[in-house]
């Protein structure tokens, strides 16, 4: 049932002179629903003189003509709108409601014609009755004229003829006064000049289309906005209206002036002064040190054919050429004195302080070391070293019982870093030769003892794990007599103590040993100037970027000091102390990190702090030439050698080395260059410090080389990059593991190959506590699966933190073997507790194939 059966039909509202119409509307359901709509009539407006149009009239009757105008021109006929046409009776309300929308945009289209007609001759006749308005004023200001003169004219004859009148009038009142005072005289008549009302001037107002006159009466226009007050300084100053004079004005008027009256100025002299012109300079500081005109340089620059702006470096020559052009006097400058000669200039005994000493532990790999540091400092570092031996340079400050500082470093006893126990005994005042009383005298031993004898330093002699029943202390002592090492008990010069790191005896007596072979020393330095410093180690930190471990020699360095560093300049951001505080500044024999370097230095280079960012740049770069200058050098060749490596058939084993820190990268540098032989020789594409990047996938694949890894790792697009180009990637944490496989790999010996298949990855979300000592780390597989018992590596910024198996794996409070990708789950590590929030864990397995060539 429809809403047209149930409702009653209701009556359509009307309007006054509205039409009804009925709109029919249809809804979900069948319903409908009948709607009336008015369409109200649109209002005319008509004219002034017009008679309103009847509306039901089909033909409508003309409009009279509007009453004539002062001008002849007769006002057009407004146009009678078209009649309407009678609706037809078979027509729906849709049609209906069209038609009547239709009809009313006719008429409003009529209407704004008719209005734009009106507008057009409203226009005409406002112009037409400007023109009549501007005559009818001349022609008054004309008769005005005309009535001012005859005015005028009259007023002369009336003084004319009053002149003889006033003589007979002045006659007949004495006449009249002498004969009796009866008559009464009769007042003169008042005359006046009559005088015409004075017009203000105005403004002829100028004609649309005169811009010229419109433009010169707004000049002539005067200014209303000052003229309406009156002020003190306005009544008292008749410029008010004029614009005060500007003080550069002032300034030129009376320099002006001064000229005038000293006479013709003599033009000044030229000051020519001796430039200083190092071998790359820029246009501006050129410009300063000959105190001319940057612009006038770059002008003198173009008209040489260079575009250039005063922030470019041009070169030494050209530079020469413009200080000659500009009548100035050429300094070259020599290389030193460009560079930073870091000599032993002394500095005055009374500004020198005592400073504590630096003292480095040398000896062979594992007679303990890095042990005996942990004995002393009370910590534990050898226990998140990997393969149990230290592969960096470290460096500490221990405080002992008499609240004296003692500067450590511990340098590695591998054979491969070689020129890490070097660079420490470079560094050092004192050298504690550990040797392990159980194993005797070894070679890098050996090695530490004409190390030691090359740097001319005192030597003190620690035999280490004398805890030990095998242990033979005076064998060690009878041992060192081969290579002229002599202690006090052999009746030599060179201190012993006989220790235990273990069980921590002996440390006093070699605390002791020290301080008094450091008062021996009397070891001073110059606290109060620009600190020096040696790099100790270097590397390039995913968070901090260049970071580098110095050794400050002399001086106090400061955080905010501008420094250059081999080829690298920079600004210290943050002092780091071995503790890992920051602090704000770090005296004479203190190790600290160093953060604010422009890259990764060289171990053994030196800090050198200069006065301002211009010269450390400077240095910088012309340190940076002169290397590339030596890299690019071809070695001088003849026809033998060129036959000669012609012919030969040595095999080039191509490879990419990546390590954590510079150290490790010489290190590494030197062992496989050690490996070369007559038959195959190693060749290092790139050596660099940092995580594996997408340049150096990239390099590896063009040149068929694989990547070594030393303690890092890829980032996510190098790892990608990896898989596309099938590139060989090999991992390694301890130094002798990479010797070797480097050298089967050489020689062809290579047995089973040993291949990592990556089988799951997982981010540690949360640490927690297991049991007493442990802590258990809470995953989300992100990849692949993890298993219980197989190899596990923790990786911390791309930088392998520890490499070890999980040792437990549950599923909320259930032991399981396994767990998949997007799950969570807890494991617990064997053999380390460093977990961290955010740390990466690689699950892989370790299978053995065969090797092909």
């Amino acid at each position: 049932m429809s809403d047209d059966d149930t409702k009653p039909a209701r009556k359509p509202l009307s309007l006054k002179g509205s039409q009804p119409g009925e709109v029919k509307q249809t809804f979900s359901h069948g319903r409908t629903n009948k709607v009336a709509v008015e369409v109200k009539r649109r209002r005319k407006l008509v004219k002034p003189g017009e008679t309103p149009e009847p509306a039901p009239a089909p033909a409508p009757a003309a409009a009279p003509a509007p009453a004539p105008a002062p001008a002849p021109a007769p006002a057009p006929v407004a146009k009678a709108p078209a009649p309407k046409r009678p609706a037809p009776s078979d027509e729906t309300p849709q049609e209906r409601v069209a038609r009547l929308q239709r009809e009313a945009e006719e008429d409003r289209l009529r209407m704004a014609e008719e209005a734009r007609v009106r507008e057009e001759r409203e226009a005409k006749q406002a112009v037409e009755d400007e023109k009549k308005r501007a005559e009818t004023k001349a022609q008054e200001k004309e008769a005005q004229k005309e009535a001012e003169a005859q005015a005028e004219k009259a007023a002369a004859e009336e003084d004319a003829q009053a002149a003889p009148a006033e003589s007979q009038d002045t006659g007949a009142d004495a006449d009249g006064e002498s004969a009796g005072e009866d008559a009464p005289a009769a007042p003169a008549p008042r005359r006046f000049t009559p005088v015409a009302r004075p017009e203000p001037k105005r403004p002829e107002k100028p004609k649309k289309d005169d811009k010229k006159a419109r433009t010169a009466t707004t000049a002539e226009r005067p200014d209303k906005r000052r003229s309406g007050k009156l002020s003190v300084t306005k009544a008292l100053n008749e410029d008010e209206g004029r614009r005060a004079r500007s003080l550069a004005a002032l300034k030129r008027a009376r320099e002006k002036e001064r000229r005038g009256q000293g006479g013709p100025s003599k033009p000044r002299e030229k000051q020519v002064r001796d430039v200083v012109v190092p071998e790359a300079i820029t246009v501006q500081e050129l410009a300063n040190r000959m105190a001319e005109k940057g612009a006038d340089l770059v002008k003198e620059l173009f008209n040489l054919g260079m575009m250039v702006t005063v922030n470019q470096t041009i070169d030494q020559d050209t530079a020469e050429l413009l200080v000659d052009q500009f009548g100035h006097n050429v300094q070259r400058v020599s290389e030193a004195d460009v560079d930073i000669v870091n000599e032993d200039d002394s500095d005055p005994e009374d500004t020198l302080r005592p400073r504590p000493p630096v003292v480095t532990i040398m000896g062979h790999v594992d007679h303990g070391k890095t042990s005996l540091l942990d004995a002393l400092r009370g910590a534990n570092v050898v226990k998140g070293e990997a393969g149990g031996i230290t592969q960096h340079i470290g460096s500490y400050q221990v405080k002992t019982k008499k609240g004296d500082a003692i500067t450590f470093l511990d340098t590695p006893g591998h054979a491969a870093f070689t020129q890490m126990r070097a660079r420490g005994a470079n560094v050092t005042d004192i050298v504690v030769l550990v040797v392990a009383a159980d194993d005797g005298v070894m070679p890098q031993t050996i090695e530490a003892i004409n190390h030691t004898k090359a740097a001319g330093v005192p030597m003190i002699v620690a035999i280490n794990k004398v805890d030990k029943p095998e242990a033979n202390p005076d064998n060690i002592r009878n041992r060192l007599l081969e290579h002229e090492v002599i202690v006090e008990k052999m009746s030599g010069d060179t201190q012993d103590v006989e220790i235990s790191a273990k069980e921590k005896t002996g440390l006093d007596e070699l605390l002791e040993a020290i301080n008094l072979q450091a008062e021996l020393l009397e070891l001073k330095a110059r606290p109060d100037r620009e600190a020096e410093a040696t790099v100790i180690e270097a590397q390039l930190d995913k968070g901090r970027g260049p970071v580098a471990t110095v050794l400050v020699t002399r001086g106090t360095l400061k955080r905010g000091d501008t420094f250059v560093v081999g080829t690298e300049s920079g600004r210290v951001r943050a002092i780091v102390n071995d503790q890992g505080k920051q602090i704000k500044e770090a005296g004479p024999s203190m190790p600290v990190e160093v953060l604010g370097l422009g890259g990764v230095p060289n171990a053994g280079d030196t800090l050198t702090v200069v006065e301002n960012e211009q010269r450390a740049r400077e240095v910088a770069e012309f340190r940076q030439s002169k290397a590339t200058e030596k890299r690019t050098a071809l070695a001088p060749t003849n026809f033998d050698t060129m036959f000669a490596g012609l012919q030969s058939n040595v095999i080039e084993f191509p490879v990419l080395v990546k390590a954590d820190v510079q150290g490790s990268v010489e290190a590494i540098n030197a062992a496989l260059h050690n490996l070369s032989n007559d038959d195959i020789k190693v060749r290092v594409l790139h050596a660099g410090v940092g995580a594996i990047t997408e340049s150096d996938v990239q390099l590896a694949a063009a040149s068929k080389a694989p990547i070594i890894g030393f303690n890092v790792r890829p980032n996510p697009k190098a790892r990608e990059l990896v898989k596309r180009d099938n590139v060989e990637m090999k991992y390694f944490d301890v130094i002798y593991h990479l010797t070797e496989e480097i050298t089967r790999e050489m020689l062809g010996e290579l047995g089973p190959l040993k291949v990592e298949n990556v089988i799951g990855r997982a981010e540690v979300k949360e640490v927690f506590k297991s049991g007493k000592k442990d802590k258990a780390a809470g995953l989300l597989v992100v990849e692949g699966v993890i298993r219980k018992g197989v190899h596990a590596r923790l990786t911390r910024d791309d930088v392998i933190v520890s490499a070890t198996t999980i040792q437990s794996l549950r599923r909320f409070k259930d032991d399981v073997d396994e767990v998949r990708s997007g799950l969570e789950c807890g494991v617990v590590l064997a053999d380390t507790n460093d977990i961290r929030a955010g740390d990466q864990l690689e699950v892989f397995e370790v299978t053995e194939q065969e090797r092909t060539l």
